[in-house]
């Protein structure tokens, strides 16, 4: 790595160009079934979630439904994609929430999101960016890493202070589209294991480059 500042339209543009249909891969007809597929994608991939949701969302269809589900059922469903036993607990318990506080609707904003026990403020951002279309900067594994990979972050950052660098470096017209562009680079690209720094044109802005080549 060299001390060449990344530009920020550098890395956007190049993102853009290796990704320009970059955006959300979760399936999903409405708000709700977004907030259910994004409970159901940690630890997993977005296709195998939508493998169990489209058998899920043609059985259960509102949170009502999900709040008189038989979880062995919802477990059975859920089971490919594992942790089946704790995320049925979780979409139930979520689902009576929802109509406890805001009668079954899926609140448009990051305080009333996160009052809800299971959703975090990662999952929070998810649903205003792709369900509201509200202006959030989601930090998943994805992004962190290619935060701290292009020292846009320090190593030791946590998600929130990861969350808060990228919010002042991109203006937050960008927020959305960056955020989609991150994920994009780090699943198919930039990956945890054997990353194609090789073909990478921001090899000379990257932490670990010289380890990977």
């Amino acid at each position: 790595m060299n001390s060449t500042v990344l530009s920020r339209n550098n890395l956007v543009s190049y993102l853009e160009s290796l990704f320009p249909n970059a955006g959300c891969e979760l399936n999903h007809a409405n708000v709700f079934e977004l907030l259910i597929a994004v409970i159901l994608s940690a630890q997993t991939h977005d296709s195998s979630v939508n493998k169990v949701t489209s058998i899920l969302f043609a059985k259960y269809k509102t949170p009502e439904d999900f709040i008189k589900a038989d979880i062995n059922d919802l477990e059975i469903i859920i089971r490919p994609i594992g942790l089946s036993r704790k995320k049925s607990q979780v979409l139930k318990f979520v689902s009576g929430e929802l109509i406890r506080l805001y009668n079954g609707k899926v609140p448009d904003n990051l305080n009333d999101l996160q009052a809800i026990k299971g959703i975090g403020r990662k999952t929070a951002s998810v649903i205003l960016v792709e369900g509201f279309k509200i202006p959030a900067f989601p930090v998943d594994t994805h992004v962190k890493r290619i935060a701290n990979r292009l020292c846009l972050s320090e190593i030791n950052d946590n998600i929130l202070t990861i969350e808060n660098k990228l919010r002042n470096y991109f203006p937050e017209s960008e927020w959305i589209k960056v955020h989609h562009l991150l994920i994009h680079f780090g699943r198919y690209f930039c990956k945890a294991q054997k990353p194609t720094c090789a073909l990478c044109q921001l090899i000379e802005f990257c932490r670990e480059g010289d380890k990977n080549l």
